[in-house]
């Protein structure tokens, strides 16, 4: 036997979007406010600029998060083709060092993802279907590109130099 919920209940846990979510999406994109606007800057783009590639990964891990609450919210397999190009963009966007972490600056996919589960998370009774986890993979292959792709090109970049620098000096 189950407890018994009153709908009042019911209604306000629906109502209730993961806290967590909206705490992580504030941290990855609007952490420090910069006095006297409404801009704020994320850890994603100040951490990737002291270390490149690390704020990709940070980010692709929040990713992940959304997507996997945006099934749970059953957002709707067209917001899930969405909120993967939002991570695609992100992840093209923020391959080269520096200059992707100023287009993190603009571009919060995890926010722009957060705003379209908010959106589309109101139809309780859809059940995901194939083309939604399909798209969920998609977006779990991109995200994990985001965190991986950095790491291969600042190693292979660091390989290169320790290479280059071997054959300099005889070795």
């Amino acid at each position: 036997m189950g407890a018994e919920y009153s709908p009042e209940l019911k209604r306000a846990a629906a109502d209730a979007l993961a806290p967590w979510a909206e705490r992580l999406v504030r941290w990855l994109d609007d952490a420090v406010r910069i006095p006297g606007t409404k801009f704020g800057i994320g850890l994603d783009p100040l951490i990737g600029f002291v270390l490149p590639g690390a704020g990709d990964a940070i980010t692709g891990t929040g990713s992940i998060a959304l997507l996997f609450l945006a099934l749970r919210e059953r957002v709707p397999t067209v917001a899930l083709g969405r909120m993967c190009m939002n991570i695609f963009v992100d992840t093209v966007g923020g391959l080269l060092p520096f200059v992707g972490d100023a287009f993190d600056l603009v571009w919060r996919s995890n926010k722009r993802n957060l705003e379209i589960i908010e959106q589309y998370r109101e139809d309780p009774k859809k059940k995901p279907g194939f083309a939604d986890y399909a798209l969920v993979g998609v977006g779990l292959t991109l995200a994990v590109l985001s965190v991986a792709l950095p790491i291969f090109i600042i190693y292979g970049l660091g390989l290169s130099a320790i290479l280059g620098l071997g054959s300099l000096f005889g070795g």
